[in-house]
């Protein structure tokens, strides 16, 4: 598999991959031609040099997977980096062979090798086999999460 920094034509073909759930069914508008937001949004967090949206493709370049990291700097911990990751996704037809591990350990070493002294994920408590599946990997449910939606 091979990791690369996410471009403009692999917008479609990520968004395709968030709004294949339950949850994203319900969040996102996916159509051809893919609504300008979308581009707008990638353009703002591709400018970004402490954003990352990534695509995994397998040996005949299809595009089977994606995830956002984000590079936060601060004060605590001695001014240190903290790496989140978001939207990790497998495509439909790719899911099961254990493309979504291999994801989260390439994430592991990308937020080491930037310096993070952690990677933090929030997920839905609405999806139960995620949360078992992070908990397989390593990750501790540490602090509860609030959000305001506006």
């Amino acid at each position: 598999m091979k990791f690369r920094i996410a471009t403009t034509s692999d917008v479609p073909a990520i968004v395709e991959m968030i709004a294949d759930d339950e949850l994203g069914k319900a969040r996102e508008y996916f159509k051809i031609p893919l609504p300008k937001p979308y581009y707008n949004a990638f353009e703002n967090i591709n400018s970004d040099e402490n954003q990352e949206i990534i695509v995994v493709e397998n040996d005949k370049l299809e595009i089977v997977g994606t995830m956002q990291l984000s590079f936060l700097q601060y004060l605590t911990y001695q001014g240190g980096i903290r790496a989140q990751i978001e939207g990790v996704r497998v495509h439909k037809d790719h899911r099961g062979h254990g493309i979504g591990k291999t994801i989260f350990q390439w994430a592991i070493q990308r937020a080491k090798k930037r310096n993070a002294h952690l990677l933090q994920l929030t997920t839905d408590k609405k999806r139960p086999d995620a949360i078992r599946f992070y908990e397989s990997l390593g990750f501790k449910a540490s602090h509860e999460g609030m959000k305001m939606q506006f």
